[in-house]
């Protein structure tokens, strides 16, 4: 057993599962290839099996593109893991093909405590075929519009939490004689764009597929969405834009921007904002020394609504793979509650401070989550920690709906189609019923291939 700074001071837990097994393997496979999470994630292993004799834990990197190949080559071999860590999509999408144990995770979540998860965690990995849950959500980013709320104070504006605050925030920094900006959407054609409009798309309730699997992209709620966000990025800095252009924010030139919770550093942390603090990425860009009031007077507005509450990210989530051995399957299950132990989640969420935030409400409330140990998360605030890592209760994607995942959604994301009309729209000024015509065009093509 190797002793770190996460063995210490752990006390052995009561897990129900492990008084039943007896010498056996729970074979994990991580998408946490990087070498020092690897290292992280081995030692909680090696302290599981100390506490729990004849259990061992086999942990193996996979990388996250490879995890659909792999896992159809182990089926098809009958080599399933016991275990997966992998997005809320993939669990769907294997459960779908019948090879998850999804009676297993949903007892999971039952003995965890259904309460201590995000309400939109749950919903992202709820199978309505099923009635079950397919996965055990762990971790997770949210994305949402991050703002200058000393200057919003300051003007009297409410937060950007709305189409109508958004726009009217937009529309009132919005001075380009100062090299000044009201926001940031992505306008280039690429994956940035999609993430801002779709959340956008799903706080007005215009999807891509209804629950039958019908293409419903052209819509008349789409069309409102494409209007809006081609109205909001006039507001933009100049020229087709995409995530780069945060360096407007770090250089105190720009009201709001869209970004993940990865972003949390950036802001934060001096050596980390270095990159966008020069003239290099922008000639209307001089560089800027760095602010630290900057993430004090950040905050970000994980949710946007319009007909309904929306939030945008991602969510892991341990997957336990179908397997007839019963031993194994109650030591997976004692593995997985002593992950969602709290001393194993906030090691697990500091491996990536705003990347890896937990799904367990309770647990991201408590100090020690919030005490990173490059105190990036005390510079914003508890509350405002609190508040991001809340916008999981109502996050939502396209390629859900009820309950039921639709494949075809990641090839429509594969071939860039929503950037596309975006970038028709926003930069080429094409109408915007035109450039939503091409887009189901384009959509159609990849659903009949």
């Amino acid at each position: 057993m190797k002793i770190n700074r996460f063995s210490i001071g752990l006390v052995a837990a009561s897990l129900p599962f492990s008084s039943l097994v007896n010498a056996t393997t729970v074979e994990y496979w991580t998408t946490q290839t990087q070498s020092d999470r690897l290292q992280t994630i081995e030692i909680m292993a090696d302290v599981f099996e100390a506490l729990n004799p004849g259990i061992d834990v086999k942990v193996i990197a996979v990388d996250e593109n490879d995890m659909p190949k792999q896992i159809a080559a182990a089926a098809a071999a009958d080599t399933l893991p016991d275990m997966i860590e992998v997005g809320s999509d993939l669990s769907l999408a294997f459960a779908e093909e019948g090879i998850v144990d999804a009676k297993s995770s949903t007892e999971l979540i039952q003995a965890l405590g259904k309460d201590r998860f995000y309400a939109g965690a749950l919903k992202l990995v709820e199978s309505a075929a099923l009635n079950e849950y397919v996965s055990v959500p762990y971790s997770g980013w949210v994305q949402g519009i991050w703002y200058r709320a000393d200057w919003f104070k300051e003007a009297g504006l409410a937060p950007p939490t709305t189409w109508e605050a958004i726009e009217a925030a937009a529309k009132y920094f919005y001075k380009p004689s100062e090299n000044q900006y009201g926001i940031l959407v992505g306008t280039k054609a690429d994956n940035y764009a999609e993430q801002c409009y779709t959340q956008f798309a799903l706080s007005n309730d215009a999807g891509q597929f209804n629950s039958d699997g019908e293409l419903i992209f052209n819509s008349s709620a789409q069309k409102e969405v494409l209007d809006f966000y081609t109205n909001l990025a006039q507001y933009n800095p100049p020229g087709p834009q995409s995530w780069r252009a945060r360096d407007y924010y770090l250089q105190g030139k720009l009201a709001m921007f869209f970004y993940s919770s990865y972003i949390l550093d950036d802001i934060a942390l001096a050596e980390a904002a270095a990159s966008s603090l020069s003239s290099e990425n922008f000639k209307d860009l001089k560089g800027a020394a760095f602010d630290p009031d900057l993430a004090k007077n950040t905050r970000l507005a994980t949710t946007i609504t319009n007909k309904s509450p929306s939030s945008f990210g991602t969510l892991v989530g341990f997957t336990m793979m179908k397997n007839d051995n019963k031993e194994e399957v109650q030591a997976t299950k004692a593995f997985i509650q002593y992950m969602n132990e709290k001393d194993q989640v906030v090691a697990y969420s500091h491996m990536a401070v705003g990347g890896h935030l937990p799904m367990l409400r309770d647990i991201a409330e408590t100090d020690e989550f919030l005490n990173d140990p490059k105190g990036i998360f005390a510079q914003y605030g508890k509350e405002s920690i609190k508040e991001i890592v809340a916008g999981f209760d109502s996050i939502k994607n396209f390629s859900v709906v009820d309950g039921k995942t639709f494949p075809k959604s990641g090839e429509i994301f594969a071939k860039q189609i929503i950037p596309r009309m975006i970038y028709r729209a926003a930069i080429e000024k094409e109408p915007t019923q035109t450039a939503l015509d091409w887009a189901e065009k384009q959509m159609q093509t990849v659903i009949t291939e």
